[in-house]
Order: C-alpha cells, then sequence, then structure tokens
C-alpha cells in the first residue's frame, strides 16, 4: 500500500504593523491560528513587509492564506471580506519598489520564476483606526478575529492542510 501523499506545503502570513490599532489585526490573527495550528505541519507567520519584501515568505509554499487590514469600499470596522488578491487594494503609502501592492507583487514574481503559491487565499478585515499609536485592535475589529480564524481553518481543511485529529468528524475543523 502506498503511503498518502504529504499535505501541500501551507504557510498562513498574517500583516500589518502591531504598534497602529487596527492595522495589527494580521498579526493578532497569525499569533491566534499559530496558537491553534501548533505541531499541525502549516508554517504561520507574521510580517510588516510588503511589496517585493513579502514575497520571501510565500517563496516555496504551494499555497498561502494571508490577512491584513484593509479600508475599502466604507465599510464598517471588523468586517470581513475574502478576496482575490488581485483586488487587494494597493497601500496608499508606496513611494518606492518595495512598496507595490499584494497583486502586482505576485504577478512580477511569477513572471521572475519565483515558485509562489498556486492557491491563494487573502482575507481582510476593515480597520477603523490605523493611525492612532496603540497596541491592540479596536473593540470592533477585535471581534472578528474569531470569524477571521474560523475562515482561514476552514480553508486549511479543505486544502487538507490539517491532520485529521484537527478535524470533526463532519471534516471540519474542530476547536482547537
Amino acid at each position: 500500500m502506498t503511503p498518502p501523499p504529504p499535505p501541500p506545503r501551507t504557510v498562513v502570513v498574517g500583516l500589518g504593523n502591531p504598534l497602529l490599532t487596527d492595522d495589527g489585526v494580521g498579526i493578532e490573527a497569525a499569533r491566534l491560528l499559530a496558537a491553534r495550528l501548533a505541531g499541525a505541519g502549516v508554517t504561520v507567520a507574521e510580517s510588516s513587509w510588503g511589496g517585493m519584501r513579502f514575497l520571501d515568505l510565500l517563496a516555496g509554499f504551494e499555497k498561502a492564506i494571508i490577512i491584513d487590514a484593509i479600508q475599502w469600499r466604507h465599510g464598517l470596522p471588523g468586517t470581513v471580506y475574502r478576496l482575490p488578491p488581485d483586488e487587494a487594494v494597493p497601500t496608499v503609502r508606496a513611494v518606492s519598489f518595495h512598496d507595490i501592492s499584494l497583486g502586482t507583487a505576485l504577478a512580477l514574481g511569477k513572471q521572475l520564476g519565483i515558485p509562489l503559491p498556486t492557491e491563494l487565499v487573502f482575507l481582510a478585515v476593515e480597520a477603523g483606526d490605523v493611525l492612532t499609536v496603540a497596541e491592540g485592535c479596536s473593540p470592533e475589529v477585535a471581534s472578528a478575529l474569531p470569524e477571521v480564524a474560523r475562515l482561514a481553518m476552514d480553508q486549511l481543511a479543505a486544502w487538507g492542510a490539517l491532520p485529521e485529529a484537527r478535524c470533526t468528524s463532519s471534516g471540519s475543523p474542530g476547536t482547537l
């Protein structure tokens, strides 16, 4: 009997600045998921970098979940979006080649032959305040963390990236 194929190399990346209130929601989500995914074989990373520097975190992985704050569509703080990477809103602070949007960075990385994930999910949380220097998200944004974690765990289970012990009998991710 041949052994089952290994699970895909998968990474979850939380982006943001944990010192700018709601901008740190991606980092907070990554920390929450790191605790839940300890020993599961899924890499969890945090980064405050964007653009081309961000590609180093994705290189060599087959699948990726990216979690970040967004200010988009005049949504209510704490609203969670699941977006294709090419719809990720470019930064308003883009002042150099290092600050290009996620979609542009991914397209350029592929053109350069960088081995990037073939499947990528972008989870974004509508931020209210990204300018106040303070640790921790606003209550509205912090209340979205369980939904973000559930969406990430559901996607990991759908990809087969979670060991059976991490799933309920229905195949859904259990509470960890």
